[in-house]
């Protein structure tokens, strides 16, 4: 029997119609089920050993409840900007460009005093990269970018640089919320109206308070601090729980919000725990200090998910950045040590010494090319953190950009390049702190190195490719567990026995990773191999989201641990050796697959590198 309906009816029926598809496909997704939010918790520089239930409960109650990925890795090089860049989009570093948190650009920065090679912590250098580079320096699209565009509440809050490079282009305050170190400064991201009413209403200063003395690196006499960085992280939980959580909330809208907490890492660089010292190194009283000042800053965001009714809707992706290390700062073949510095323990290493090694045994000048290209001269107690190298230092043949446990070489002058790799390659192959060389794959095979593209640096990038990643050597003090109590070699201002990280030890490369929420599954072990490119491209599928993308060096949705993804996932484990140099000295990675991605777990000289048995 056929029903017909009075016109008033059909309208009425055609307008619910409208509606409700309306309702269902709010932000020009498909809705098929509640969809759920989404919050990125970065506990930069912590390691998983350092996880349990007396000091950090709410971390370990999430590794616990969630999943609980035991085979998780950082990119390398193991620094905070290029996983940031990773995290953010879901490509390895080949494609974004974010090398390391200090790269050669290939122009001078103004806002970093003119210097080609910025130190990328800093809102206003990001700001000038992408003027520089079509308006996004990373050529990727973010998920907080997707998620931005298809109507979510979006923020990300914390430390200066990786919180600005989740959501890169945004420069305005709205509709991504930028909240960091430059918050209510001149260089900082400005806050909407909206949300500055916001934190005057709840007590919150519209500008971001200091580090304080948690910021006080020491000097070689001094120690560093003994304070976690408790102001600062107090500062920005507040912001995230009495402002941003509660107005997403009254939205009504699914949100990602990405929180990135400078503790441990900052704390971990800096304590005085352990001056000139390699134990107790990073493992002293305030490294704990500042993990549990971390595992507080959670406790406080877990606890308003929950009085908001937002804790059942809500995932929760733990990850860290990159592992940790304590410094070493001794050599027996560096030139530089030989030489005395006011600031440097009689033999020890000084910062910028892979430049001051480089220029000796090409027997050329050396410059600061963030001293508006001042001449150094070693010989006479002078220094600089970064490099030039040449006749002309507006024309170098090498730059050296340090940053760590392992510093990027350049070289610009293409007359020579392909003849100058071969002799800086023999010049680092003698030194004693060096453990890896990769080479650019357009400067052809040299023994004893093993090519960028095997470690995911040689893809999409717009920016300069560097032509060398130096490796440097790492070892543990015997602690029972490696990971716990690395050390690394490091070129930087910071003393032996502080923090560091950046080298392809395993130390490094472990970082912590966790899940807890409705779309992953609960009380889970992961034991396939996963890293930070993959928590994007995960998140994404989890919240219908999708995308785009220029480079193809991707990572992989975490099929495994997702609530209805597949039971079993199959990895392998691969080791790619070098050929000999003259010396006999091979470089080694060592990392696994999940069919065409990779893993990688440790890569050096055999003996050099910490989890690389010799």
């Amino acid at each position: 029997m056929q029903i017909v309906l009075p016109k008033i009816y059909k309208t009425f029926l055609l307008l619910a119609t409208i509606t409700l598809v309306t309702v269902l496909t709010v932000s020009g997704f498909a809705k098929t089920r509640p969809q759920h939010n989404v919050i990125i918790f970065i506990t930069d520089g912590l390691r998983p050993s350092k996880v349990n239930a007396q000091e950090t409960p709410n971390l370990n109650e999430i590794r616990q409840q969630g999943v609980n990925f035991v085979n998780s890795h950082s990119l390398f090089p193991t620094f905070t900007t290029a996983n940031a860049s990773a995290i953010a989009t879901g490509h390895y570093l080949g494609d974004t460009g974010d090398f390391s948190n200090t790269i050669h650009v290939g122009f001078p920065v103004n806002s970093a005093s003119n210097s080609p090679v910025p130190f990328l912590e800093n809102d206003a250098v990001l700001g000038e990269l992408n003027q520089h580079f079509d308006g996004n320096y990373l050529n990727e699209e973010s998920l907080l970018d997707a998620a931005r565009q298809a109507g979510f509440s979006t923020a990300a809050v914390g430390k200066i640089g990786p919180v600005l490079i989740q959501d890169v282009t945004q420069r305005t305050g709205k509709p991504t919320i930028i909240i960091d170190d430059a918050t209510g400064s001149q260089t900082g991201i400005p806050l909407s109206s909206e949300i500055a009413e916001l934190f005057t209403k709840n007590g919150i200063a519209l500008t971001s308070p200091t580090r304080g003395d948690n910021g006080k690196p020491g000097n070689s006499t001094v120690s560093g601090t003994k304070v976690a960085n408790i102001v600062q992280q107090q500062y920005f939980a507040d912001v995230t729980t009495k402002v941003l959580l509660p107005l997403f909330k009254q939205r009504q809208k699914p949100f990602v919000l990405i929180y990135w907490s400078r503790d441990p890492d900052g704390t971990q660089h800096n304590q005085g725990d352990s001056l000139n010292t390699l134990i107790p190194g990073i493992n002293g009283p305030t490294s704990l200090a500042s993990r549990q000042n971390v595992d507080r800053n959670l406790g406080q965001i877990r606890a308003v998910l929950k009085q908001l009714n937002l804790e059942p809707s809500t995932n929760i992706f733990v990850t860290a950045d990159h592992g940790f290390s304590t410094i070493s700062k001794q050599s027996k073949t560096s030139y530089s040590t030989t030489l005395n510095y006011s600031d440097v323990p009689k033999g020890f290493l000084p910062p910028g010494f892979l430049g001051i090694d480089i220029a000796h045994g090409l027997e050329l000048p050396l410059f600061d090319p963030d001293k508006q290209n001042t001449a150094v001269d070693p010989t006479q107690g002078q220094l600089s953190k970064n490099g030039l190298i040449g006749k002309e230092p507006n024309k170098p043949d090498v730059l050296v950009a340090a940053n760590g446990g392992s510093d990027l070489i350049y070289l610009p002058n293409t007359a020579n390049r392909k003849a100058l790799v071969k002799q800086v390659v023999d010049i680092l192959l003698k030194e004693d702190y060096v453990s890896g060389l990769f080479v650019d794959d357009a400067l052809g095979s040299i023994p004893g190195t093993l090519p960028l593209s095997a470690i995911g640096l040689h893809g999409k990038s717009h920016l300069p490719s560097p032509a060398i990643a130096v490796n440097f050597r790492t070892f543990d003090t015997a602690c029972g567990n490696p990971t716990a109590c690395g050390v690394e070699v490091a070129d930087s201002s910071l003393q032996q026995g502080q923090g560091m990280h950046g080298s392809f030890s395993r130390a490094d490369t472990y970082n912590h990773m966790a899940v807890k929420g409705p779309d992953f599954k609960k009380a889970f072990v992961d034991r396939v191999p996963v890293s930070n490119a993959d928590v994007a491209i995960t998140l994404a599928e989890i919240l219908n989201l999708k995308i785009p993308h220029q480079g193809k060096l991707i990572g992989r949705v975490l099929h495994e641990s997702s609530l209805k993804g597949a039971r079993k996932v199959s990895f392998k484990s691969h080791t790619l050796t070098s050929q000999p140099a003259t010396n006999g000295l091979k470089t080694i990675l060592k990392y696994q697959t999940v069919g065409s991605t990779r893993y990688f777990d440790v890569a050096g000289f055999p003996g050099r590198t910490l989890g690389l048995a010799k």
